[in-house]
Parts: C-alpha cells; sequence; structure tokens
C-alpha cells in the first residue's frame, strides 16, 4: 500500500506532465506551496520555461515556480456571464 508521501510524489510528478503538455492559452488551476500552506492559480496559461509557469489570473498574471507546484489540471472555460433582469 502506498503511504501519503508516494501518493504526493505521484500527483506531483501528474501535475508538472498536465504543465508539459498544456498549450499556452489552456485554462488551468495550479496548486503551490505558498509560505505555511498552498495558494492556487485559476487561468489561462501565458507563458512556460524551465523553470515557472505564468498563469493569467483575474486578478493579474501569477509566476509559480515548477518546484513550488503540488498540482494541477485543465479546467473547464467560465460560464457565459448571466443576462441582466430589467
Amino acid at each position: 500500500m502506498h503511504g501519503a508521501s508516494d501518493q504526493d510524489a505521484l500527483a506531483r510528478a501528474h501535475a508538472l506532465a498536465v504543465l508539459r503538455g498544456a498549450a499556452l492559452g489552456d485554462r488551468l488551476v495550479v496548486r503551490a506551496r505558498h509560505e505555511d500552506g498552498a495558494r492556487d492559480a485559476l487561468g489561462t496559461l501565458h507563458a512556460r520555461s524551465a523553470d515557472a509557469v505564468t498563469i493569467g489570473t483575474r486578478r493579474g498574471p501569477v509566476v509559480v515556480a515548477l518546484v513550488d507546484v503540488v498540482a494541477a489540471k485543465h479546467v473547464p472555460p467560465p460560464p457565459a456571464p448571466r443576462p441582466r433582469r430589467p
């Protein structure tokens, strides 16, 4: 049976594979270690280097170091805005 650290390693390997295979413009959520916890970046993949990815979020671009990545996955587009009621 696999321990928590094995599962963490598998999740991280999967996340890095998702980030390597994603095309610029793909919508992703990336969870990364941040201080004593984790932080999520939800948005489109704007850039990728050997060390980091840049996710364009509603609050602006977020650079995530690959060494800090815990999980990542593709997400569907946001829902269409609801029409305003008169």
